[in-house]
């Protein structure tokens, strides 16, 4: 049986995958946020929640979720740790109680001012031009947005 994956296997080298260029690059961008956030106390996915509710004020969960390509597994714990911290309110709809609202509190709102340097902290790390840091921008946004069969 022939080994060799170069020649018999090319469909199968790392350099062949576009999910390993993807995983890596994440992997690093979201480790230089690293510094700059665990000194908060933050982790990176409690950091994109608030950058979602400081924009929009108050969400569902399900919002958050579908905003962030996150599963409501994922999202229900992080949002509990940041209700008991004191950052978020979560609230029942009287219309629908499984719809569960997230709105910031006072120290939710503060904690902005206290993170607005860090996406410019964090881009001076990246080493793209302006051109191909938006066009890698599109390239991700369109990723995301297709639906499978999509041509991306």
């Amino acid at each position: 049986m022939e080994k060799t994956t170069r020649e018999n296997y090319p469909q199968l080298l790392l350099e062949s995958q576009l999910c390993f260029p993807l995983y890596a690059g994440a992997r690093r961008i979201v480790n230089a946020y690293t510094p700059y956030l665990k000194p908060l106390g933050l982790t990176y996915t409690q950091y994109i929640v608030f950058l979602c509710l400081w924009e929009h004020g108050e969400m569902t969960v399900g919002d958050l979720c579908r905003t962030l390509f996150l599963d409501n597994g994922t999202i229900t714990p992080l949002i509990k740790k940041m209700a008991q911290e004191g950052y978020v309110d979560r609230t029942r709809s009287r219309k629908d109680e499984r719809v569960v609202r997230i709105g910031l509190t006072e120290k939710g709102w503060e904690l902005r001012d206290r993170v607005r340097d860090i996406p410019a902290q964090v881009g001076s790390c990246v080493h793209l031009s302006g051109k191909d840091a938006l066009e890698l921008y599109r390239l991700l946004h369109a990723l995301l947005e297709a639906q499978p069969g999509d041509d991306v």
